[in-house]
C-alpha cells in the first residue's frame, strides 16, 4: 500500500483540484450543494480512474470490470464526500467551498484504501505496457 501512496496522493490531489474547482463553478449555479458536490465528484472520479490506472497502479484503463468496480466504489466515496460537505456546510459557519475541502479529504482516504485493496489489487488483470 505504501508503494502507491505518493502516486495516488499526486493523482488524488489533481482530482481533488478538479473536484473543488468544478464545485466552485457549479455551486452558485445549481439549486443545492448536494447536486454540485455530486457532479463535481463525477468529473473528478473520471480523472482519478484514468490517471490511477495508467500511472499509479500501472494497469490498463480499458478494463470494463475494473472500471465498473471503480465506479461502484466511487459511489461510496461520493456518499462520504457529499455527506461530509453537506454536514460541514449546514452545521459550521463556513463557506460551501471550504466545506467541500473537508468532503474531498474524507473521500480521498476512503477511496485510496478501496482502490489499493479492491480495485487494483485483483490478481490476473492485465497491466499497462511501459
Amino acid at each position: 500500500m505504501r508503494d502507491y501512496a505518493l502516486g495516488y496522493t499526486l493523482v488524488g490531489g489533481l482530482a481533488a483540484g478538479v473536484d473543488i474547482g468544478a464545485f466552485h463553478g457549479l455551486a452558485p449555479r445549481l439549486p443545492s450543494v448536494w447536486l454540485a458536490a455530486a457532479l463535481s465528484f463525477g468529473v473528478a472520479a473520471a480523472v482519478n480512474y484514468m490517471l490511477s490506472s495508467l500511472w499509479v497502479y500501472r494497469r490498463r484503463w480499458d478494463s470494463l470490470q475494473r472500471a465498473a468496480l471503480f465506479l461502484g466504489l466511487a459511489c461510496v466515496g461520493l456518499a462520504v464526500n457529499a455527506g461530509v460537505t453537506w454536514w460541514l456546510a449546514s452545521t459550521w459557519p463556513v463557506h460551501a467551498t471550504l466545506a467541500k475541502v473537508g468532503g474531498v479529504a474524507s473521500a480521498f482516504l476512503i477511496n485510496f484504501w478501496m482502490n489499493t485493496r479492491l480495485v487494483f489489487a485483483r490478481v490476473g488483470t492485465p497491466q499497462a505496457s511501459s
